[in-house]
């Protein structure tokens, strides 16, 4: 029979696994380069001094923020046509993020509404001639979903080589769509990172956010249709128990399609692992270099942000624009969760007279979301910040900046998205293209009304603080 433990053999127990569980995050943190966020650091800290059997197993599954070593080679900044009113900052910034240099682009097409968006989807995967790669954080099981795996299906029955990428987690919440249909036409479908695969890496807390559709990557007529919706119902149509979603999307054609088929195929590689070779024209497109825009064409960069970048790129860019901005900064999001660093940047615009405007929804999806975000929001309106309520489900992610630089995509102003998730933005330097996205925001903005801070009781404080601090950890 085994002796009783004594409280002092509990305590020698618990001290054993705090010093073990601490040892573990220093030794991990400081391996693989973490750059932890000092908010994040301290709670993972102290939920490692309260209850360490419980954290460090959380730790092993949900801790890990950055896959790649500093040090990862950078684009070449002198290949960027040089400006001398400084307007070329943004793609310099990028460039030293590690981001491609800027990519020609024609065609560019700011869809109207959802039903403009879906009609420009299909017809992106109807006219694909030998490539075919989509990746969405969901596909719904509905009217949508349906329509986008049929128009898959009969592609690669064509004869055309068709890749679908979908978030494990993002797959669940669509409703378990029905994949077999993809399989049997000869869809490969890669999942990312499937909740129900038990990973000891760190990587089951990862989720891939990215929306993309390319066509023919690197041959005559590739396109990219890009934004921030989700394969699903509501991000395009109106349903029986509520209005569409309000959201932003484009499609282009030309060079800078093949920047998002690079970043695509780097996470299919990390989804499903090896693959068959490619065929035919796909050989070759692959092989193509990306030509680097000459001073006077439309330009554009694909900038991704997450787990496989070492710097948190989006965020970075942003932070920057707060101080580069002249005149005016306006940023669309569902979701604001500012950190220190961002929310510092974006005061200090708006009280050094650039209009900053913030337009988000009056109330979004994400319930945690809405109590959280009034410590930003009050923050920025005491700074001089206009922020506006949408009366509608806002789910666009945008920033444009001045006349220099508009960000598209698929990146919210929180902390999941700045600093886990894989995300990808479409940065636009052309000035006519940038002043479309500014025109798209004035017209969302609207019926928007003006945000009226309020101080917070004690409760209401404690309450924020708290969904905060979990918001970092998850």
């Amino acid at each position: 029979m085994l002796p009783a433990l004594t409280p002092s053999h509990w305590l020698s127990l618990h001290g054993l696994f705090t010093v073990t569980g601490l040892l573990v995050y220093v030794v991990v943190s400081h391996a693989l380069q973490q750059r932890r966020h000092p908010s994040a650091a301290i709670g993972w800290v102290f939920f490692m001094f309260l209850l360490p059997y419980v954290a460090l197993p959380l730790y092993l599954l949900f801790g890990t923020r950055k896959l790649t070593r500093t040090g990862r080679s950078r684009a070449d900044v002198r290949a960027i046509p040089h400006s001398a009113d400084g307007s070329a900052w943004p793609a310099e910034v990028a460039a030293a993020l590690g981001q491609p240099c800027p990519a020609k682009y024609r065609a560019l097409c700011v869809h109207a509404d959802g039903s403009e968006s879906l009609r420009a989807l299909l017809e992106l995967i109807d006219g694909a001639r030998h490539t075919l790669d989509v990746c969405s954080f969901l596909l719904g099981r509905d009217t949508v979903g349906a329509a986008v795996i049929s128009h898959l299906a009969a592609k690669a029955r064509s004869g055309v080589q068709v890749r679908l990428l979908l978030d494990g987690v993002g797959r669940m919440m669509g409703g378990w769509p029905d994949l077999s249909p993809l399989v049997h036409a000869g869809v490969r479908v890669g999942l990312f990172a499937p909740l129900l695969h038990f990973n000891l890496r760190g990587r089951t807390n990862l989720r891939n956010h990215r929306k993309l559709a390319v066509a023919d990557a690197g041959c005559v007529g590739e396109r990219l249709w890009c934004g921030g919706r989700n394969l699903a119902a509501e991000y395009f149509e109106a349903q029986p128990d509520c209005a569409a979603w309000h959201d932003l999307s484009f499609d282009l054609q030309g060079p800078l399609a093949r920047q998002a088929a690079v970043l695509f195929r780097r996470d299919w590689v990390f989804a499903v692992g090896t693959e068959p070779p490619a065929t035919g024209a796909a050989v070759e497109a692959e092989a193509k270099p990306i030509p680097i825009a000459a001073p006077g064409e439309a330009a554009g960069q694909i900038i991704a942000s997450g787990p496989d970048q070492t710097d948190d790129t989006v965020h970075a860019l942003l932070v920057s624009a707060g101080y580069r901005a002249r005149t005016r900064m306006a940023l669309i999001s569902p979701y604001v969760l500012l950190d220190d660093a961002l929310l510092m940047a974006l005061c200090l615009a708006a009280r050094r007279g650039v209009q900053v405007d913030l337009l988000l929804p009056a109330r979004s999806n994400h319930r945690l979301a809405d109590i959280a975000r009034h410590r930003s929001l009050r923050a920025l309106a005491a700074a001089g910040v206009r922020v506006w309520l949408s009366p509608h489900m806002l789910h666009a992610k945008a920033a444009i900046i001045d006349d220099v630089l508009a960000l598209a995509g698929s990146t919210n102003l929180d902390s999941r998205s700045l600093f886990l998730n894989y995300e990808l933005m479409t940065a636009f330097h052309d000035a006519s293209d940038i002043t479309r996205f500014s025109a798209w925001f004035d017209l969302e903005s609207r019926a928007a009304c003006r945000y009226e801070a309020e101080p917070p009781g004690l409760w209401r404080d404690l309450g924020e603080g708290l969904v905060l601090w979990i918001g970092f950890q998850l």
